[in-house]
């Protein structure tokens, strides 16, 4: 065994020995958790010898530490631990939220509660499938050994339900679930040769109510200069909508001398011209009615957004984006692909047919990928897969799968918050854990 392991097993067993709950005589002290003390210590050894988590051997030293170091300890202090807490643990150990949160309080007025703590407990609750922040709450109450898990003190009270929502408003703001999945992504997959990534969108519901955009009306162009009686100032009475009115294109050819504005651009081909964070900005992020065909072939229709996933072929996802339902999933697939070019090395870019453009193969070209693009005969013939190629598109199973893991497992499926930001931060916290869940997987 390494002397560095030694050092890091023994730095762990020293802070665990000098976390006490109860001090001589009862009296209770404040002390941070043993999870979070011994991820502390742990994390000093990191930083010296950076792990590459990709590999087998040393995601099993990872797995070792925590299965006979950590989980012992935890369970003479707090007695039996679940199968679903100790994947809390080691989702929490994988993802390090709390290395991201700060705190902004002054030293002016009552301090704050730790917001490391509040984050651990949203990534529980992403884990453990509570879908409310009273249930949160609830189950922090009575689980004492949850409540320790996430770093809270056993002799206090927990923060109110308005501090947690709160915190999670900052977190939202803050978008802190994007930047630890960033860095998570970077850290353990940055280094590695992705094979396939398999992208696709799915289906958010929401308890909203669909905004839709507003268009002027159109009406009939405006008659010749000679038939229109000269208007006097302060006799004539023009509406809104005579003020608005936009000419209607007629249809055939146009007449000798009349000019046409040109044909409208394609949408994926003005994406190419522009950079990354103008498309963000482009995209529809509101909440309206989207319609979809399902897996299978069946026309779906709901009110809320879509989420555009990257999944790499280890099934952890790579890049999340969250749209208007009404959205086509073509639209997201420059951004998507920018992301994950920013985050990992891919081979192959595996997509449906929806995707199916000669602009997005021209631009997976142009990051060096291969496409790997269903296609779509819109009325004509339909070009099949050569056989290789036909055998690499089974990949984009792993897709759907995350899809419904995502929402089956992770909480994708019960949004009880509203605004974009919010919805993207309640998914981002499930996909956090998902990926933490799949690295863990590799171990296999």
């Amino acid at each position: 065994m390494a002397w560095a392991d030694v050092a890091q097993r023994a730095s762990c067993k020293k802070a665990i020995a000098s976390l006490n709950i109860f001090a001589a005589g009862g009296e209770k002290r404040r002390v941070r958790a043993a999870i979070s003390g011994m991820m502390r210590f742990s994390r000093q050894h990191h930083n010296a010898r950076k792990m590459n988590a990709t590999r087998r051997e040393l995601i099993m030293q990872r797995w070792n530490m925590i299965q006979h170091e950590l989980l012992p300890e935890l369970r003479n202090d707090v007695g039996t631990l679940t199968p679903k807490l100790e994947k809390v643990i080691y989702v929490l150990e994988w993802v390090r939220i709390e290395e991201f949160t700060e705190s902004t309080w002054s030293g002016v007025g009552r301090p704050p509660h730790e917001r490391g703590w509040l984050a651990n407990a949203f990534v529980a609750k992403a884990v453990l499938g509570l879908t409310t922040t009273v249930g949160l709450i609830e189950r922090l109450t009575i689980d004492r050994a949850l409540k320790r898990i996430c770093g809270f003190p056993l002799c206090k009270r927990l923060p109110s339900e308005a501090t947690f929502s709160r915190a999670f408003e900052a977190f939202a703001e803050g978008r802190l679930a994007e930047r630890v999945h960033e860095a998570l992504i970077k850290e353990h997959l940055g280094d590695e040769l992705i094979g396939h990534i398999s992208r696709d969108g799915t289906a958010i519901e929401a308890r909203e109510r669909p905004v839709y955009p507003q268009f002027a009306t159109a009406t009939p162009a405006a008659p010749a200069q000679s038939t229109i009686a000269p208007v006097v100032e302060g006799t004539a009475e023009t509406s809104t909508a005579e003020a608005l009115a936009v000419p209607v294109r007629k249809r055939g050819r146009p007449r000798r001398g009349e000019v046409r504005l040109p044909a409208k651009e394609s949408p994926v081909h003005h994406q190419r011209q522009q950079t990354l964070a103008q498309m963000l900005e482009d995209i529809p992020t509101g909440c309206d009615r989207g319609t979809k065909c399902n897996a299978q072939g069946y026309k779906v229709s709901w009110n809320g957004y879509k989420l555009h996933l990257d999944t790499a072929d280890c099934g952890v996802p790579i890049a999340a984006l969250l749209s208007s339902a009404s959205m086509h999933d073509s639209l997201a697939a420059i951004p998507l692909s920018l992301i994950s070019a920013q985050r990992v090395t891919n081979l192959y870019d595996v997509m449906d047919a929806a995707y199916c453009s000669t602009e997005l193969r021209d631009h997976s070209r142009s990051l060096g990928h291969v496409p790997l693009i269903d296609h779509n005969p819109r009325r004509g013939e339909k070009i099949e897969f050569a056989p290789a190629e036909a055998v690499r598109y089974n990949e984009r199973t792993v897709a759907e799968r995350s899809n419904a893991r995502l929402k089956d497992e992770f909480g994708g499926k019960t949004i009880l918050v509203k605004g974009e930001a919010k919805v993207m931060e309640h998914l981002m916290f499930g996909v956090l854990a998902l990926s933490a869940d799949q690295l863990m997987r590799l171990r296999q």
